[in-house]
């Protein structure tokens, strides 16, 4: 017959389990301190890093957008405030805070034309002609890094995916589902109508009209009924080049 431990086995064993719960909490505290030292190391050597190459990070749009994930594998982030030594090394903050500003005023200028929705690279572009006269360069990673400070103004801003594209939005419109296909298919030809969403997409009739009449009443539509087949067709500048309406002296 198999004996029960008595209360002093229950004891060592207790004890043995404290002990390896101390030893756990120790070994878990050491390699805690081992890694803030080696992330302060990290940042240190980062920021030797900075005045080393600030120059190319100012002026790189590539070494520029490498250094920002650089920073942010160590918990860095330059933009986080337009004071201290980041802003006084390289005037990172300054920098976006002049491209938020730019991008404002290209969404603003061009909404007329595509209803607060634009192509982030046509924004990208549009923004570039307006700073022709700048020495930084700047990449669509500097946009978006950009926009996302934006954010905090509560404005609408925000980049939405659209297939294989990034729109970005500068009016509070919020698109649903069949919103995104829609656009998604006018991306092929500028365009699309009734009969090409219901064949394409397999919806009805009502459901295909009630969301190209929605985007179209959000003013990221027009209408062209001018064609012989008579076939109304609903026009997204949002996903189509808008260079030809609005010129870079406009912007």
């Amino acid at each position: 017959m198999r004996r029960r431990p008595g209360i002093g086995g229950l004891q060592n064993a207790a004890t043995a389990r404290d002990q390896f719960r101390l030893l756990g909490e120790n070994v878990a505290k050491l390699r805690t301190d081992l890694m803030k030292e080696q992330l302060s190391t990290f940042r240190s050597q980062l920021e030797d890093f900075a005045r080393k190459h600030k120059n190319d990070i100012r002026k790189n749009p590539a070494f520029r957008a490498q250094f920002h994930e650089m920073c942010a594998n160590v918990g860095v982030d330059p933009l986080a405030s337009n004071k201290g030594f980041w802003s006084e090394l390289l005037g990172i903050g300054d920098f976006y805070y002049e491209l938020g500003v730019q991008i404002v005023e290209v969404c603003l200028a061009t909404r007329p034309h595509n209803g607060g929705l634009i192509k982030l690279e046509e924004l990208c572009k549009l923004v570039c002609q307006r700073r022709k006269t700048a020495r930084e360069a700047i990449s669509e990673d500097d946009c978006l890094r950009a926009i996302s400070k934006l954010k905090v103004l509560g404005s609408g801003f925000e980049v939405i995916s659209v297939g294989k594209r990034k729109l970005v939005r500068s009016v509070p419109t919020e698109l649903n589902k069949d919103h995104n296909e829609i656009l998604e298919l006018a991306q092929g030809q500028g365009f699309v109508t009734v009969e090409e969403v219901e064949r394409r997409l397999s919806w009805s009739s009502g459901r295909a009209t009630d969301a190209l009449e929605t985007l179209l009443d959000e003013g990221l539509a027009m209408i062209d009924d001018g064609h012989r087949d008579g076939k109304r067709r609903y026009w997204f500048p949002c996903v189509s080049s808008i260079s030809s309406y609005v010129g870079a002296d406009t912007v």
